[in-house]
């Protein structure tokens, strides 16, 4: 039978050369054999320690040492026939990131980045990210897919992601700043000494033909709290874009205390999401303010559905919040994935996200 796919997971504070190219020798198990926290669980009880390694899904469990003599990172290998990545998340947001740099064309259709993002037949993930070569003199590209097989113009945890990744290809160190081409123009990320990523997400785009929504502007030419019938509903949203949509709401006109965690998000995401005030669709973000600097949202993403976070949701939130007098213009943002710090600045209308971003594993599949 063969191989279908393989991981390798770090199980502590991974490096490339941890990660390096594995050998030939391997371990077969004939019982059942399940993965706790660095040790190997065999159906007896009984269990081994065992260093970061490679699992590979086969007719039987195949355990694959790393060949720790080998220079070659786990990224630089080529099999043919094979996409390799890393997984990342952002507070939950999941990517699957490829390195790109040799090509200005996506390694993935958007049909395989379907397959891919499956979360039971493929890898598991929002979407998948590439990072290609720079244009107009920008140091990169960024590209993706989301689950669903469509381009969104840009993600903000994804972007934190990125930053990382390019990072670990670039054997980067320390604080570093490097400019990326988007979808929805230049992005600046930056890699601070603790490992989280800020990042200079540019102007909101509050003009409501170019965020883009059919609704009435109210506000000079900006739609700011203004009525949306969705389900037989009266909700007050603000509309904002970061590069891509966003409707951002705090209530209905009946009741302007939400209570996000109430919400059926599958049930109302899809409603705001394909309404025919929005022309190219929306995320929208549910929102809960607990005070001037700290809020609490839900967001139902265009594309990949309800998710546990969503940086420029984050931003377009803080947004609207200011717009309509509920907040401060730097506030923690708590999404179910975790918080972002968010900060609208006066001196430049630059927004400025700042929030971590992980390794999940590395892994290799074909295509």
């Amino acid at each position: 039978m063969a191989i279908t796919a393989a991981i390798t997971v770090p199980l502590t504070t991974p490096s490339r050369r941890s990660l390096s190219s594995v050998s030939a020798n391997t371990i077969r198990f004939s019982s059942p054999v399940t993965l706790q926290s660095n040790k190997l669980k065999f159906a007896t009880g009984r269990g081994i320690q065992c260093p970061t390694f490679r699992i590979s899904a086969a007719s039987s469990m195949k355990i694959e040492a790393p060949e720790n003599s080998s220079s070659v990172s786990f990224l630089d290998r080529k099999e043919s026939g094979y996409v390799h990545f890393v997984k990342y998340h952002g507070l939950g947001n999941d990517f699957i990131l490829v390195d790109n740099r040799d090509t200005t064309e996506p390694k993935v259709s958007p049909d395989q980045a379907v397959k891919l993002c499956d979360r039971n037949f493929g890898i598991g993930a929002d979407g998948v990210i590439f990072a290609m070569p720079g244009v107009n003199g920008t140091d990169y590209t960024m590209r993706i897919f989301n689950s669903d097989g469509s381009e969104p113009e840009m993600c903000g945890n994804g972007i934190r992601c990125l930053a990382k990744f390019i990072a670990e290809l670039e054997n980067f160190h320390g604080k570093k700043s490097f400019t990326i081409h988007t979808g929805a123009g230049l992005i600046v990320p930056e890699i601070q000494d603790d490992g989280k990523v800020r990042v200079d997400m540019g102007e909101p785009i509050l003009k409501a033909s170019d965020v883009p929504t059919k609704l009435s502007p109210n506000r000079d030419q900006s739609v700011v709290k203004s009525r949306l019938d969705v389900d037989g509903r009266a909700w007050n949203v603000t509309c904002v874009s970061m590069g891509n949509p966003h409707c951002v709401t705090f209530g209905t006109e009946q009741s302007q205390d939400l209570q996000v965690d109430e919400l059926n998000l599958a049930d109302i995401g899809p409603k705001f999401e394909h309404h025919e005030v929005f022309p190219a669709r929306t995320n929208t973000e549910f929102v809960q303010v607990f005070s001037p600097t700290h809020l609490k949202m839900r967001v139902w993403e265009r594309g990949a559905g309800e998710t546990l976070a969503c940086g420029t949701g984050a931003c377009a939130v803080v947004v609207a919040a200011v717009l309509e007098g509920r907040a401060a213009r730097r506030c923690t943002v708590d999404l179910p994935g975790g918080p972002l710090d968010i900060e609208w600045s006066e001196k430049d209308n630059h927004i400025y996200m700042t929030g971590p971003a992980e390794i999940v594993f590395y892994g290799s599949v074909p295509l």
